[in-house]
């Protein structure tokens, strides 16, 4: 018997949705989009979601829930998962019961050693991890989650509070960045990870594979310059050479919004946070050594989904 189910991943930056058809033998997606609520904006480092980003957040859900009904999924059949900037948000329980009051959305707020786990189980089920060690990454607005791990088992992961929209707020303090920000930003990320440091030189991956976010934006980048054209969107994997996001990082280091707007492959839903982005990978590449990188298109949604399926 068929089922119709919607997951709602309620990021700090976007709001995603994902609308399936659930059937014995798997699922087939029949909607999905992602829309900028910015609900980290102007107050997650206070630990608030201000009165505007509350606002932001409802007509996105309201959007979310005209789809939701257009697809006929009911309210119990559709799952939302809040993340960084609602858990850490003093209003937390108030933002909640707004959205649950005005849109009949129901949130789950999860932890992020859950949000982790969710993360992998999607970039499992978009591309082969294999036997060799993986460092997965998936980098929000407010938080980063690392999982290392490879296709059988996680052996390590953890998610820390040094999403996106948090760096840009303290570090980002002209655009281009400045370069002494730059060093100041690195300082932090050295600081920050100390954990993940250890964990890397315990188990040694030897990939680096991206999760959704702002990877997609550089796997655009990489088709337009090389192919003048946006890469098929079938696809759940891809591979990013190298010098190919050297090239990128080069091209968003150096310049301001305007110019990073014009770059063939950018969209405006990522044209600040991946300044900070790329150097976290390029901290990431350098600092451990990692010369592979792979591309995954799921993440937490499709995850939900795949524990779902398992259960």
């Amino acid at each position: 018997m068929a089922s119709r189910l919607g997951i709602i991943d309620l990021g700090t930056n976007t709001f995603h949705l994902l609308i399936v058809e659930k059937s014995g033998d798997g699922a087939t997606p029949l909607y999905q989009t992602s829309r900028p609520a910015r609900i980290g904006k102007g107050g997650i480092n206070q630990r608030v979601i201000t009165a505007e980003a509350i606002q932001r957040a409802l007509g996105v859900l309201r959007s979310f829930r005209e789809k939701l009904d257009e697809y006929q999924v009911p309210l119990d059949h559709t799952f939302a998962f809040g993340t960084s900037a609602i858990r850490n948000a003093d209003n937390c329980a108030e933002f909640c019961a707004i959205i649950l009051r005005e849109t009949g959305i129901k949130i789950t707020v999860i932890n992020g050693d859950e949000e982790a786990r969710y993360i992998y189980h999607g970039v499992r089920s978009a591309l082969d991890l294999g036997s060799r060690t993986s460092l997965i990454i998936d980098i929000g607005g407010g938080s980063v989650e690392f999982i290392i791990c490879n296709k059988q088992q996680i052996f390590w992961k953890r998610s820390f509070e040094i999403g996106g929209q948090r760096l840009m707020e303290r570090f980002m303090r002209t655009d281009p960045l400045a370069e002494s920000d730059r060093k100041r930003l690195y300082n932090y990320f050295d600081e920050q990870l100390i954990p993940l440091a250890n964990a890397v030189h315990q188990y040694a991956p030897t990939v680096l594979v991206g999760s959704s976010g702002s990877f997609d934006t550089l796997v655009d980048m990489d088709y337009h310059h090389r192919t003048g054209q946006w890469p098929p969107r079938h696809k759940k994997s891809y591979e990013l050479p190298r010098e190919e996001f050297y090239r990128s990082y080069e091209l968003l280091v150096t310049r301001s919004h305007p110019e990073r707007m014009a770059l063939p492959g950018m969209i405006e839903l990522r044209v600040d946070m991946i300044v900070v982005a790329v150097c976290l990978i390029d901290y990431l590449l350098r600092t451990y050594g990692i010369h592979d990188i792979r591309v995954s298109t799921y993440s937490l949604k499709e995850g939900v989904l795949a524990t779902m399926s398992e259960e």
